[in-house]
C-alpha cells in the first residue's frame, strides 16, 4: 500500500510508521520535525515533507509535492495531534485553546481534503484512519480545547463516512488508549496544580505501569487499513477495549445501528 501519514516523526506516528514499513508498505510522512534520518534509514520505502497540519497552504503544497509522484495513495492516516493548552476552560489562553483545536481538528480536516482525490483515484478500496480519544467519550476538566477537537474529529469521521457511503472508501476514529508518549510526560510536568490532580495522579500511575498497549494499537490501525476491514465505516473504535478483531464482514450491519458512534441518550418513557 502507499500511505500518507501526518504526525509520523514521533510518538504513535514513528511506531506506526516502522510498522507499517515493516510489512512492505510504503509511507509518507509529513510532520514539522525533520525526519531526514528516518528517510536515509528507509530510503526506498519511507518519504517525508515538512508540514504544519494546521495551515492549508502548507498541507495543500505537501500534497502537491507527494501527488506529483503518487498520483494514487491507498490509505491516509491522521496522527498528529498536540495536547496544547491545558487548563481551567475559563482562565485558558484563547489564542492556545483555539491553537489545539486547529492542529488536532483543522489538521484532520485538511489531509483529508488535501487526499480525498487520490484516494478514489486507486484501484482498491481507499482506507483513512483518524486519531481521537483523549476525552472524546466524556469530559476531560483542564483539557477542554484537545478533547473539543477530538470529539470534533469523531463527527467528522462520521460525517464523510455518511457522504461517501457508496463510494468505495471507509473512513474511521480510532481511541489508541492512555500509552505512554510525550503527552504523558507533558501531564507529569505540568503537575496537579495545571493538569489537576486527577490528570496527574493517573499519568505517574501510567509511567509507573507501562501504559496502555502500544501494540494493540498498531494492530487496529493495521486491520482498518486491510481489506478485513471493508465496509466497517464511521466508527470510533477503541484499540484496547473494543473486539475489533471479529468486526470483519459486519459493515452493512453495524452501518444500521448506533454501535461504536457519539450518540445523545434519552430516558425510556414510562411505561
Amino acid at each position: 500500500m502507499r500511505i500518507v501519514m501526518t504526525g509520523s516523526s514521533s510518538g504513535i506516528g514513528r511506531a506506526l510508521a516502522e510498522r507499517l514499513l515493516s510489512r512492505d508498505h510504503l509511507v509518507w510522512g509529513l510532520a514539522r520535525s525533520d525526519q531526514t534520518e528516518f528517510v536515509a534509514r528507509n530510503p526506498d520505502a519511507f518519504f517525508a515533507t515538512r508540514c504544519d497540519v494546521a495551515e492549508w497552504s502548507q498541507v495543500a503544497e505537501a500534497a502537491r509535492t507527494i501527488l506529483a509522484r503518487w498520483p494514487e495513495i491507498d490509505g491516509l492516516v491522521t496522527c498528529a495531534g498536540v495536547q496544547g493548552a491545558i487548563g481551567k476552560t475559563t482562565a485558558i489562553d484563547p489564542a492556545g485553546w483555539s491553537a489545539t483545536v486547529r492542529t488536532n481538528l483543522d489538521g484532520t480536516f485538511y489531509a483529508i481534503r488535501a487526499f480525498h482525490s487520490a484516494l478514489h483515484a486507486g484501484p482498491r478500496r481507499a482506507k483513512i484512519v483518524c486519531f481521537s480519544g483523549g476525552g472524546a467519550t466524556k469530559p476531560r476538566p483542564n483539557f477542554s480545547a484537545y478533547g473539543a477537537a477530538k470529539t470534533a474529529v469523531v463527527r467528522l469521521v462520521e460525517t464523510v463516512a455518511e457522504e461517501e457511503h457508496a463510494a468505495p472508501l471507509d473512513i474511521n476514529a480510532v481511541a489508541p488508549g492512555a500509552i505512554n508518549t510525550r503527552l504523558t510526560d507533558e501531564i507529569v510536568a505540568l503537575g496537579p496544580a495545571v493538569a489537576g490532580d486527577a490528570e496527574y495522579q493517573a499519568a505517574l500511575q501510567q509511567k509507573q505501569k507501562g501504559g496502555a498497549s502500544l501494540a494493540r494499537a498498531l494492530d487496529l490501525v493495521e486491520w482498518l487499513l486491510s481489506p478485513a476491514s471493508d465496509g466497517i465505516s464511521g466508527r470510533l473504535i477503541s484499540a484496547q477495549w473494543d473486539s475489533w478483531d471479529r468486526l470483519s464482514g459486519k459493515g452493512q450491519l453495524l452501518h444500521d445501528t448506533e454501535t461504536y458512534t457519539l450518540r445523545r441518550t434519552v430516558p425510556k418513557p414510562p411505561t
